[in-house]
């Protein structure tokens, strides 16, 4: 009797299996064309036949049996192997599978190159396109390859450009507002927070230009420097021995020595000049030299270049000219200077040049100009190499004082042109 109720549910189980499992396939999707035309298209869609009922969508109890009896039959067979009716209850279990396999698969899989369907293929329908959601990745930033050519417009701006500019170098100071330490010059150097406020503070640059300083250990060199260089320079060796945490230190020049010019010829007090600047204008030696009444010119000859310059007393924009250490100035008589003029002029000839003279000036002092005379008035004189540079000017323009009364300089040639 065990036997013949073992058979009867075994029989009922497997009946169960079969209708399910066909009751799967009827309500599973259908690949292939008309599959594709459902799912591309979505406007027309087959008519279900005559014969065909439409069965109602499993309800959640019978979905739960299926997958008891899915799993009960599964444990009876060895691993690896599973019924139609295991893979259908998986299948409702997860739909999303369904659809993934659905939309995954590719004529292909069929051997032939046909599509896997259990559907008639229709004729001129075209093969369908297999669909695949492609994995998300990151989007991989594109790097510019640097072949030294930056021949984009679109190139990225160079980093430097993004970077602060440094500020721009202060001005030089004039060398008649500073005074550099030599040799021979006697520095005051006060240390204000000593211990001993009665001790020695003048020093002597020795030769060399090295400064014998008792509270550091080396001498320090200080020709060259300013006065304010010097005092850092000090503040900063003594915060490095350790002698004081915080120095207060001033110097300053008691006696120049380092700086002298030498002035010659006639000066009532002639002699070796000491400069106080790295320069001063000639005006200041000259004036300290006390020239003799008959001196009415410098002769400078430079120290540093080699170069002699005259200069006329009686200039006062070249008496401004800069006189540095080691320059020689010589006192001597005004030599006689000329200028020659010609042409259509009263008196012709060589005459006799003064500092400031202008050109109308000469023509007044040569007479002035005949009633044959035109207008131009052509000056010529010798540049830096000896060849004559010929300017020509306008006579009536001058006279209107459309433009300036241009300057002479001694040996300069005036040719007055004849009218046209």
């Amino acid at each position: 009797m065990k036997k013949f109720f073992t058979a009867l549910a075994f029989a009922l189980v497997f009946c169960a299996t079969s209708a399910r499992a066909a009751n799967f396939q009827v309500e599973s999707p259908r690949v292939g064309p008309v599959a594709e035309e459902k799912g591309v298209g979505g406007a027309e869609a087959s008519a279900p036949k005559k014969d065909e009922k439409k069965k109602p969508a499993p309800s959640d109890e019978t979905n739960k049996a299926r997958l008891i009896d899915s799993k009960k039959e599964s444990a009876a067979r060895p691993e690896g192997e599973k019924t139609a009716a295991g893979r259908a209850a998986e299948k409702d279990q997860n739909p999303a599978s369904i659809s993934t396999a659905a939309a995954t698969v590719t004529p292909a899989e069929n051997g032939n190159g046909a599509a896997a369907s259990d559907a008639p293929a229709k004729p001129g329908t075209p093969s369908p396109v297999p669909v695949s959601t492609p994995a998300k990745t990151a989007p991989v930033e594109a790097k510019p390859v640097d072949d030294g050519k930056n021949s984009s417009p679109l190139a990225a701006p160079n980093a430097s450009s993004n970077l602060p500019k440094p500020a721009a170098a202060p001005a030089p100071l004039p060398l008649t507002s500073i005074y550099r330490i030599g040799i021979g010059d006697v520095l005051d150097i006060r240390l204000l927070n000593a211990p001993d406020p009665r001790q020695s503070t003048l020093y002597t640059v020795l030769a060399g230009g090295a400064l014998d300083y008792p509270l550091l250990r080396d001498p320090v060199t200080a020709a060259g420097m300013t006065a304010e260089e010097l005092s850092a320079q000090l503040i900063a060796e003594l915060r490095h021995r350790g002698v004081f945490d915080r120095p207060q230190l001033r110097v300053s020049v008691r006696e120049y020595a380092s700086h002298a010019v030498l002035v010659s010829g006639l000066a009532g007090d002639p002699g070796t000049k000491i400069l106080r600047r790295e320069a001063i204008p000639l005006y200041v030696v000259v004036a300290e030299a006390q020239p003799k009444p008959e001196a009415g010119r410098a002769i400078i000859i430079s120290h540093a270049t080699g170069k002699t310059t005259s200069v006329d007393l009686n200039d006062a924009a070249a008496m401004t000219a800069l006189v540095q250490p080691g320059d020689v100035v010589n006192l001597t008589v005004r030599p006689p200077e000329f200028f020659y003029i010609g042409g259509e002029i009263a008196s012709p000839g060589q005459k006799d040049f003064h500092v400031g003279m202008t050109l109308t000036q000469a023509l007044l002092a040569s007479g002035g100009v005949t009633r044959l005379a035109g207008e131009k008035v052509k000056v010529s004189r010798a540049g830096e190499d000896g060849r004559l540079v010929s300017t020509e000017h306008n006579l009536r323009q001058i006279e209107g004082g459309v433009v300036p009364d241009p300057t002479l300089k001694p040996g300069d040639r005036i040719e007055v042109s004849r009218r046209k």
